[in-house]
């Protein structure tokens, strides 16, 4: 007992002496973080606002055909900088996500079991090493299943879907429809291979990967899982995995998701490994506080997390888009030229493309977030195939990345001196970058070139600058060696949503599909032929 006048200093010795009062401290923080409301996301086209992040990765592509983008972006203080140097990969990607993913959406020990799952399955403790070459430093993604920094995402992706399907989305069915001009394909595929509730169909373009990026994909055995060879380009492949999002009863009927990098979980993914390499060049270079990165840059998803995590306050300087000779991005941010042109088959084939589907986030932060402005512009591009800034807006664009082009003799010239001057091999797209960088005069201590793939996924085109190439790792070597199964299908949008709900049908009843290369021509014509059969047997009951 106490008088009021001496009840504020006996609270004080009581939180001293007695650990009741603690202990029931710990409990109101938890409470006040599980408040906490996770960043909500919206079409950059205006037609569907304020998602959570479990539909946002569910859904894929808005249905207004625009991509969501945030709302806002959590800031990242100097203070959580400094608290996160001694983090482990998995560890750090838990803390950046963390900032737009809360308990609402996935408690926070689903979330690190999600994030340390995928980390995992890396050869890499480090995940995505960061080391010096030269002048400068390479941060290399390539240690996951497949060789190729969507090994990233696509891990994390995967493990996402399946959290979200268990806890009751959609039914707990998925049917993933994907575009590949290489490495997401395989990515993807060991990312949701086996997964319980989910198909998975990827689209690559028949002749226009290399011949174990094509490898990587059909030799994968599980039931869930369907390549198709289409007869066109990656934008073909593309604009059928977008026009399938656009067609309401075909999207609700198969329970269509995304895995490119139209989906936004991808994009986040990769903010985490522009934290990694800051913390680490900061670390060895304390003198150095913004760091520059150089990208090789086909559908604009990697370099535009980069630039998010600028927008969240990671010191960020230079941002430079690496393209090849389909240089429609570089035309762009050097003269504001947003072209669509014939693609290219070059050397460094997963950078070929001419409509870069993330790039639409962009625009719209170009368009000072004005879905009507960026509505307009997306509607000339698709009559007009061209859209075309100048002036303010253009120098903004400016203001923002850098870019330049490397062809076929700078990327083998590059991938030439790398092996004589310093023993390192690189892959014919993190060749671009490095060209870029150097174009740019941009070789330092403070810039980062991001190696997206391993040289071993692309032996004809590094060969022709390095005779003797280095013997290659055995999970791609035994490639060789492995049966394939693969469906081939003309460019056409009906023909593979049949064939997709075709697949669902045949997992669902619990038939597996055969093990060889499977043509769905043929199918059509087998089709047709049992189609007459049945026709002349009800003639004949007739008649009987």
């Amino acid at each position: 007992k106490t008088s009021k006048n001496h009840s504020s200093a006996h609270i004080t010795v009581s939180f001293v002496f007695f650990p009741f009062p603690l202990f029931i401290l710990k409990p109101e923080v938890e409470m006040i973080e599980s408040r906490e409301k996770s960043i909500t996301y919206s079409s950059t086209r205006g037609g569907q606002n304020n998602l959570d992040f479990r539909t946002v990765v569910m859904t894929g592509l808005a249905h207004d055909r625009g991509l969501f983008v945030p709302d806002s972006f959590p800031q990242v203080t100097t203070e959580d900088l400094t608290a996160w140097k001694s983090l482990s990969f998995k560890e750090l990607a838990v803390e950046v996500i963390r900032k737009f993913v809360k308990d609402d959406q996935v408690p926070l020990s689903k979330l690190r079991d999600i994030i340390y799952r995928s980390c995992d399955s890396f050869r890499s403790k480090d995940v995505t090493p960061v080391i010096n070459i030269g002048d400068h430093v390479i941060l290399e993604l390539f240690h996951g299943p497949t060789f190729a920094f969507k090994d990233v995402a696509l891990q994390m992706l995967g493990n996402f879907f399946e959290y979200f399907l268990e806890t009751g989305s959609n039914g707990g069915r998925l049917a993933v429809l994907g575009a590949t001009s290489g490495d997401t394909g395989s990515a993807a595929i060991y990312g949701l291979r086996g997964k319980k509730g989910i198909d998975c169909i990827i689209l690559f373009p028949d002749g226009r990967v290399s011949s174990i990026q094509e490898r990587q994909m059909t030799t994968v055995p599980d039931s869930n899982i369907h390549c198709v060879a289409v007869d066109g380009t990656f934008d073909d492949c593309q604009d059928i995995v977008k026009a399938s999002f656009n067609d309401p009863d075909f999207r609700e009927k198969v329970k269509l998701g995304a895995v490119n990098s139209i989906n936004w979980c991808r994009v986040l993914a990769q903010t985490t490994y522009y934290y990694w390499s800051y913390l680490r060049v900061t670390e060895k270079h304390p003198e150095v506080k913004v760091v520059n990165y150089s990208v090789p840059t086909g559908n604009f998803g990697d370099i535009l997390a980069g630039f998010y995590a600028k927008q969240m306050g990671l010191p960020v300087g230079k941002l430079i888009v690496a393209t090849n000779e389909n240089d429609i991005l570089h035309r762009f941010f050097t003269k504001g030229e947003y072209h669509r042109s014939k693609i290219e088959k070059s050397i460094s084939p997963s950078m070929d493309i001419c409509v870069s589907s993330n790039f639409e986030r962009y625009l719209f932060f170009l368009a000072d977030n004005d879905s009507s402005i960026l509505c307009k512009w997306m509607s000339d591009f698709e009559t007009s195939k061209k859209l075309t800034i100048s002036g303010k807006t253009l120098e903004k664009a400016k203001g923002d990345f850098l870019s330049a082009r490397a062809n076929t003799e700078m990327t083998l010239a590059t991938i030439k001196e790398y092996n004589e001057k310093f023993h390192y091999v690189l892959c014919p797209h993190s060749a671009v970058g490095i060209s870029a960088m150097k174009q740019l005069k941009e070789v330092n201590e403070a810039t980062v070139c991001l190696a997206t793939a391993h040289e071993a996924k692309f032996p004809a085109a590094v060969q022709q600058a390095i005779p003797n190439l280095p013997t290659p790792p055995v999970e791609l070597s035994k490639l060789s060696s492995l049966p394939t199964r693969r469906s081939e299908c003309p460019n056409d949008l009906k023909t593979i949503q049949a064939f997709m709900i075709n697949c669902i049908e045949e997992r669902l009843s619990g038939r597996k599909p055969p093990f060889f290369e499977f043509n769905l021509q043929t199918m059509g014509f087998v089709a047709a032929a049992v189609g007459v059969v049945g026709i002349i047997s009800q003639l004949a009951l007739k008649k009987k």
